[in-house]
């Protein structure tokens, strides 16, 4: 049987103010078409349909129609939340995605077995999936062993939950002849981050070995990394990565699908299919001058700027570059603290202010002369 594969679409993202909905509607549609071509049995997306636990209509309206169209290319459509959707909201559109053929599971429930899905190819392959939603850590494990527990038995306690739920969903797997797939939204340990995900769902309280994963796994879907990457365990694990990069960390990666083509007596082969539809995120660094010779018009733009820092420098970069999204100040370019607190030793005032309008570079006139007036009228009055 054929799966493709995919996680993490953030729609609803924004980018330091700049709202990427037309972005998502092409790459969206980008991986449709790489459905029709790929002709899938199977798609599974591993989590983080959204950005936010509260989506606008618009994103909703992309999500939902992305489903359909994946599921109308022929294939059986299976999607789980992830840290970033609002599980009970995504098990609200249960009525909606089981009359349109959409395996939808948003959030763990009391019935384990609600976490299993089954089907059946055109070839008449049999396969089964185990389905588990982003689960966290203050759910996972009571409050009352939150604080018993330190913080490492916490850890500890996080991954047996997770690795004791695995087994139990995983219990149908030695039933002959049949494909066994598992997908989840997870940190894995020993993974690589992909550079945007959310910081306080990656860390170590979160991460689990991959031995939690059966040995007769078929193969593993899983999403949360923003990187696509295998993931060495007990079976074929692999992270898809994220359609686009949804923040300047991820600017090198390499935005795919992965395509499995897998079988009972055969083993897992992927390929990634690369997305190119979103634009690119690159960081440039240089002086004005150098900064007027970038020619990237395609392209959302970090900047660090190498000049020192003034009044209207931000709307001197963004003339010169439109899609500067972010622009700040090359390190470089910043005295070091201890440098500023040596020169400022035994120094008077005046001079303390003459030196900062010397470094913003003003040279508008009576401003100094203004300064010594107000210092000789404080001073007086003290």
């Amino acid at each position: 049987m054929r799966i493709l594969h995919t996680s993490d679409w953030h729609v609803g993202k924004v980018l330091k103010g700049r709202n990427r909905h037309e972005e998502h509607i092409k790459v969206l549609a980008q991986l449709v078409e790489v459905a029709r071509a790929e002709r899938p049995d199977l798609v599974i997306v591993a989590g983080d349909l959204y950005d936010t636990a509260a989506p606008s209509p618009d994103s909703v309206r992309v999500v939902t129609r992305a489903l359909s169209a994946l599921r109308q290319a022929g294939a059986r459509v299976v999607a789980i939340g992830g840290n970033h959707d609002n599980g009970q909201a995504l098990d609200a559109l249960r009525p909606w995605a089981d009359a349109a053929g959409i395996e939808l599971r948003g959030s763990v429930r009391d019935r384990p077995e609600d976490l299993i899905i089954r089907g059946e190819t055109a070839s008449g392959e049999r396969w089964q999936v185990a389905a588990l939603p982003f689960l966290s850590q203050r759910y996972a494990i009571r409050a009352v062993e939150m604080y018993d527990l330190t913080a490492a038995e916490a850890n500890q306690t996080y991954a047996d939950h997770i690795a004791r739920l695995i087994a139990r969903l995983a219990e149908g797997f030695d039933e002959p002849g049949v494909v066994n797939l598992l997908t989840a939204h997870l940190t894995i340990v020993g993974a690589s981050s992909g550079g945007g995900e959310r910081e306080a769902h990656t860390v170590m309280g979160y991460a689990v070995p991959a031995t939690v994963f059966p040995a007769n796994a078929h193969y593993v879907a899983l999403g949360h990394l923003h990187r696509s990457q295998r993931v060495i365990g007990p079976c074929p694990v692999r992270y898809s990565g994220s359609p686009l990069a949804v923040d300047f960390g991820e600017e090198e990666n390499v935005c795919s699908v992965a395509i499995v083509d897998v079988s009972v007596d055969k083993a897992a082969q992927v390929r990634d299919v690369p997305l190119t539809s979103a634009r690119t995120l690159r960081t440039v660094r240089g002086s004005l001058d150098q900064l007027a010779t970038v020619n990237l018009p395609d392209a959302w733009l970090r900047v660090y700027v190498r000049e020192k820092p003034r009044v209207g420098l931000r709307e001197d970069v963004q003339e010169l570059l439109p899609n500067a999204l972010e622009v700040r100040i090359d390190p470089d370019m910043v005295p070091e603290p201890g440098k500023q607190t040596a020169q400022r030793a035994g120094r008077s005032p005046r001079q303390l202010f003459g030196d900062y309008l010397d470094n913003r570079g003003n040279a508008e006139e009576g401003v100094r002369e203004l300064f010594d007036e107000l210092y000789d009228e404080v001073s007086t009055q003290q």
